[in-house]
């Protein structure tokens, strides 16, 4: 049982250390990942192809001890593919459920916008409710319930965009950006090494997840002053009429909230402080800020990696005009 932030920051550690055994670098990837993990969260990881997105999200789920589960998202995959279906049982003449793999604790949604929206649309419920209806049958999810998607932002032929319903379930989205010089020097000196991918040891239970979050949610204090914050930043979003068509939803302030408790916690601390706000401010917001299509052609973000550099400095310019608690 843990009793302290001590205990959450230790287990934090211990899957940064077997993070770091596949990965090169992106440690901030999994500070995030870890954060979504702790407060009930998805993430959407977003970049070209070869940057690893794929194994980023298995070898963090690989040192998670419960379920995982990998769907590889094609065109022409059906929502039955994914929730599950009733078949008929010869021997009790009975219909049963036969679950889709979307009954894991954590599930790595891989190149989910190849899939048509009606498929995409099978995980809403999943995400936002943790549960699952078929056919007017419904079933829980166990706790804890994770979707890590991927997705390239390049590639248009055969994919289907996310739509803005399906992007609000996402707590972050992250792009995964090339590797520094100094990486890629040392992803080439394991690749001369010809080693395999080292294994990753399961190091975090389910228990040992369940009991952090229930220390986040029960432990974390919070000054009625940056609840006023947290609004403020995203009320910002949905003012800036000359730039932003869409702004931060209410659940963008639910997310920033939660996901600052367990940073703070991660960081080693009980109690909430603005930095914890501002530094997830942007991985938050970027992916539900719908930027005007004629402020778009004006700074010439036609495209999405150039777009998430855009979004970068419009948020931090909105969250810097908000005066910050004392």
């Amino acid at each position: 049982m843990m009793t302290d932030s001590s205990d959450v920051r230790n287990l934090y550690l211990r899957l940064q250390a077997e993070f770091s055994k596949v990965i090169v670098g992106k440690s901030e990837i999994l500070k995030l990942m870890t954060v979504a993990l702790l407060s009930d969260g998805h993430i959407l990881l977003e970049g070209v192809p070869g940057v690893a997105k794929t194994l980023m999200a298995k070898a963090f789920s690989q040192s998670l001890s419960f379920s995982f589960k990998r769907i590889q998202f094609t065109p022409d995959m059906l929502p039955s593919d994914v929730m599950g279906t009733f078949v008929f049982n010869a021997k009790t003449q009975e219909f049963t459920f036969r679950r889709g793999p979307i009954f894991a604790n954590v599930i790595l949604a891989d190149e989910i916008n190849r899939a048509t929206p009606k498929t995409q649309s099978s995980l809403l419920e999943a995400m936002q409710e943790r549960q699952v209806t078929v056919e007017g049958y419904t079933e829980k999810l166990e706790e804890p319930f994770m979707v890590l998607a991927t997705q390239n932002p390049v590639e248009l032929e055969g994919t289907y965009a996310l739509p803005e319903s399906q992007l609000d379930r996402f707590m972050f989205r992250l792009m995964i950006d090339y590797p520094s010089h100094e990486e890629g020097v040392r992803i080439l000196e394991y690749a001369l090494k010809g080693t395999d991918i080292p294994d990753v040891a399961k190091i975090a239970s389910r228990q040992e997840v369940l009991d952090a979050k229930e220390l986040i949610r029960t432990s974390v204090h919070v000054e009625p002053d940056l609840l006023e914050y947290v609004v403020k930043i995203i009320e910002a979003t949905r003012n800036e009429d000359a730039k932003i068509a869409l702004g931060g939803s209410p659940k963008a302030s639910v997310h920033l909230l939660n996901a600052s408790r367990a940073l703070a916690v991660l960081e080693g601390r009980d109690y909430i402080i603005p930095d914890d706000i501002k530094e997830l401010a942007f991985p938050i917001l970027n992916h539900r800020i719908m930027l005007k299509p004629q402020y778009v052609s004006e700074v010439g973000a036609l495209e999405s990696p150039f777009q998430y550099k855009v979004l970068n400095q419009l948020i931090s310019d909105l969250v810097s005009t908000i005066e910050v608690p004392r």
